[in-house]
């Protein structure tokens, strides 16, 4: 399986937050699962930060390169293919960084892991 994590999704995940479902902690300690995380869950934890909306124990480049080195996440960079596929969305979710995240996750063929409804309405494959 291929997963793309939604930021709180790996908000989550980084704090060893009981609030992940036993299904969801079960396939991303699993190796045969390529797990994504986006730039853009960076630049919108990066912006809250920023903003004083949410406090992290470090900053956002740790926590990102502690994910991609300790557990073998994969970065997903932003393409002209993903911002043009966000024409195409219905208007189920207004959260900009979110759309994006659907809009990733559809081009590429990824499942999105999320709990967030307003994402799980769109046509495209989640997980939680």
């Amino acid at each position: 399986m291929r997963l793309l994590l939604d930021t709180h999704t790996l908000l989550w995940w980084h704090a060893k937050a009981g609030a992940l479902s036993d299904t969801v902690r079960d396939a991303l300690k699993d190796p045969k699962h390529d797990v994504f995380l986006s730039v853009v869950s960076a630049w919108e934890m990066q912006i809250k930060v920023s903003l004083g909306k949410l406090p992290l124990p470090g900053t956002v480049p740790e926590l990102i390169g502690e994910e991609l080195r300790e557990n073998g996440f994969l970065p997903l960079s932003v393409t002209f293919d993903h911002v043009y596929a966000l024409a195409g969305l219905p208007a189920h979710h207004k959260d900009p960084f979110d759309r994006l995240l659907v809009a990733q996750a559809r081009h590429e063929g990824l499942t999105l892991v999320t709990d967030d409804r307003q994402i799980q309405q769109y046509d495209l494959l989640t997980l939680w």
